[in-house]
């Protein structure tokens, strides 16, 4: 992630937009934002997040994590249990706790998008490598690196790995993770989204050259608005929290939004108002001052 001073001061104090409407929801992405970096939830937010819940407030946690990562926050969710995993692929029940979770929504990736996405990149950014996110199984190409710290179900080109003989041929793909060794971040997701154009939705959370590739429309806000929408809430009653590119259109969506005092410039651009890091619980910042205004 690129430095920038005035993103990532510790100093700066949260800014909060006027708001006419009353929140009902809250979303919020995990890693950088709700999360220190350590991955813990503090006890400051653990008290903000249940504090919003008793006066009436949903929490959705958004994040680009797979439903099987969601553990460091199956102790705190309260009341519906759901969580959007994988960028908007899927909707996740996780009151069964960590592997027991139950995919309530599923927004796959075509196989035939996700070829013609990996065709084009390896294109657009030769020495690009690949991994392939299911509903339960992950599987990688042998030069992809050892980044998400477990041992994949199968590896192979991703070609092979797409193909509809596959031992996973059955079950959904969410996600292709597209990692390159060296290019920039953002140069990397500029030329993806170029040369993929339409037949996936392109993004990234990751400060390294790692790419998040989704079926076409499929986002953390398209799917956060279907779950907004089955409970008659309105995007001008949602408070949105993030970080990375890939909660942009969530905080563009958003009635209110919040980028983090570590947030990437492009989340600053899109976000409505300000908080301070997530080392320094920006998000229960909010919660703690949305609550006190409410009376």
């Amino acid at each position: 992630m690129r430095e920038n001073d005035a993103v990532t001061s510790a100093t700066r104090q949260p800014q909060n937009p006027d708001a006419a409407v009353r929140p009902r929801l809250i979303a919020t992405d995990l890693d950088g934002t709700l999360l220190r970096d350590d991955k813990s939830v503090s006890p400051r937010t653990i008290a903000a997040l249940a504090a919003a819940e008793e006066a009436g407030v949903e929490v959705f946690f958004v994040t680009g994590r797979p439903a099987r990562w969601m553990n460091v926050v199956s102790d705190h969710v309260h009341g519906h249990g759901l969580a959007i995993c994988g960028n908007g692929a899927a909707v996740v029940d996780l009151h069964g706790g960590p592997g027991a979770h139950r995919f309530v929504k599923v927004r796959e990736l075509a196989r035939e998008n996700a070829l013609d996405a990996v065709r084009l990149l390896r294109e657009a950014a030769p020495g690009t490598v690949y991994a392939v996110e299911q509903t339960y199984g992950f599987y990688q190409e042998p030069d992809y690196p050892k980044l998400h710290m477990e041992i994949p179900d199968e590896l192979a080109p991703a070609e092979d790995l797409l193909s509809p003989v596959t031992p996973g041929a059955g079950e959904p793909v969410l996600k292709i993770l597209a990692y390159h060794p060296t290019l920039d971040p953002d140069g990397f997701l500029t030329v993806a989204r170029l040369a993929i154009g339409e037949r996936a939705n392109v993004t990234r959370s990751s400060p390294s050259a790692l790419l998040e590739i989704s079926g076409p429309g499929v986002s953390k806000a398209s799917t956060l608005a279907l779950c907004c929408a089955e409970r008659g809430i309105s995007h001008e009653e949602v408070v949105a929290f993030g970080d990375m590119p890939n909660d942009v259109e969530m905080l563009t969506w958003a009635g209110q939004s919040y980028a983090m005092g570590n947030a990437h410039p492009d989340v600053v651009a899109a976000a409505s108002g300000r908080t301070v890091a997530n080392n320094e619980d920006g998000v229960a910042v909010i919660i703690e001052q949305m609550l006190a205004e409410r009376g």
